[in-house]
């Protein structure tokens, strides 16, 4: 499978991330411009272990879960801008704000997260995020994470 510079396949991402399935919420990025922003693809699926409980019978993605999905995509916008030096991070939330659900998301449902870059200061990043299916808005919120050295916070452990 070829792969241009702005786009990125499943075995990368798993690569850049530490996530792992069931909490790898990005399947693929559609477009990445390193240091500012991207769009990631999530494809929801009735198979998926949150589905069990919320809700039976009207199985609906969790919001936290969408956040999460946005968190992870600009993780990866991240990732790529600091190259190499990424390896030995991890990263925090330090905020969500301004979080709001517009339209359920459910199985079927192929969700296109855009996050963009609204700062960053030294370790502090701040990304808006959008979740989409079919061009309409289902989700969207701003959040804020600190990326630290591993080391660090294994030491405190």
């Amino acid at each position: 499978m070829s792969e241009t510079r702005n786009q990125i396949d499943i075995l990368r991402i798993m690569n850049m991330i530490p996530h792992r399935y069931p909490f790898l919420m990005v399947d693929r990025i559609i477009d990445l411009q390193p240091g500012q922003s991207a769009v990631g693809i999530k494809n929801v699926t009735m198979n998926e272990p949150q589905f069990m409980g919320h809700f039976p019978g009207f199985p609906v993605m969790p919001g936290v879960l969408i956040i999460e999905a946005m968190a992870q995509t600009a993780g990866l916008v991240v990732v790529e801008f600091m190259g190499l030096e990424s390896k030995r991070k991890i990263v925090y939330f330090m905020t969500i704000d301004n979080a709001r659900f517009r339209k359920p998301i459910t199985p079927g449902d192929t969700i296109y997260i855009h996050v963009e870059k609204l700062q960053s200061r030294g370790p502090v990043w701040k990304f808006k995020g959008t979740a989409k299916v079919d061009d309409k808005v289902c989700a969207e919120a701003t959040f804020s994470a600190m990326i630290t050295d591993a080391e660090e916070q294994s030491e405190k452990a």
